[in-house]
């Protein structure tokens, strides 16, 4: 399934593109995330607990930041699995000034199998991009702004 959003910062790209690139302030805006640990450049293992009706499960998961063009744009690779199933997905980020502010835009594609599979795509779309809303939500309020 693919996901497009756009979340829109009171800030200047650098300052945007700086706090995406900051461990302690992803790992605290992520959804339902107990461990974010370093594995290498711009990789790490997560877990995060994920509800979805009435499945519900920890997903120990890599991320990697790849094609980074500082203050511009950057890809995220995600994969994970748990006992509800598997997640794997690819988004890539764009940051655009728009006057003093900074649009992020995220176009990405989620992949996943197992029983979280089998509670359908539109409820897995919605949980996503409730995550992804709340992610970007505590982000702005880190830099004063929405």
């Amino acid at each position: 399934m693919d996901i497009v959003s756009s979340y829109t910062f009171n800030a200047p790209p650098d300052r945007v593109w700086d706090l995406l690139m900051d461990p302690a302030a992803i790992s605290s805006c992520i959804p339902g995330c107990s461990r974010f640990e370093p594995d290498g450049e711009d990789r790490y293992n997560v877990t995060v607990t994920v509800g979805l009706a009435a499945i519900s499960g920890f997903f120990v998961r890599t991320a990697a930041l790849t094609e980074k063009t500082p203050n511009t744009s950057y890809r995220l690779e995600v994969e994970g699995q748990g006992r509800a199933g598997f997640v794997k997905g690819s988004s890539v980020i764009t940051l655009r000034p728009v006057g003093e502010s900074t649009a992020v835009d995220v176009s990405g594609a989620v992949h996943t199998g197992g029983p979280i599979a089998r509670v359908g795509q539109r409820l897995i779309g919605g949980v996503a991009k409730m995550m992804m809303d709340r992610f970007f939500a505590c982000l702005q309020a880190k830099l004063g702004s929405g």
